[in-house]
C-alpha cells in the first residue's frame, strides 16, 4: 500500500485513485484489524474527496469548440453538461 504519510491534498489524480482502490480491495477482503480498518477507511474519505476535487476541475477546464457559419472553428465556449 502506499505511503500513508503522503499530503492527499498533493497528489495528483492517478496515484488517489490507485490508492483508493488498493484501500477499497483490502477492506472487501476483511482481514485488516479493526483500528487499522478504521484508519484507512479514514485516508479513504479523504482520497475519494480529492479525487472529486481533481475532477470538478478537469470538468471546468473542457471546452467545447464553437464553429462559425462556414463550419470552421471560431473559439471556445464552455462545456454545458447539463
Amino acid at each position: 500500500m502506499a505511503d500513508n504519510n503522503t499530503d492527499v491534498s498533493k497528489m495528483p489524480f492517478e496515484r488517489a485513485i490507485e490508492e483508493l482502490e488498493t484501500i477499497v480491495k483490502r477492506l472487501e477482503e476483511g482481514k485488516v484489524p479493526l483500528e487499522e480498518s478504521v484508519a484507512i477507511y479514514e485516508r479513504g474519505e479523504a482520497l475519494k474527496k480529492r479525487c472529486e476535487e481533481l475532477l470538478r476541475q478537469a470538468e471546468a477546464r473542457v471546452e467545447k469548440i464553437t464553429l462559425d457559419s462556414s463550419g470552421k472553428p471560431s473559439g471556445t465556449a464552455p462545456l454545458d453538461v447539463n
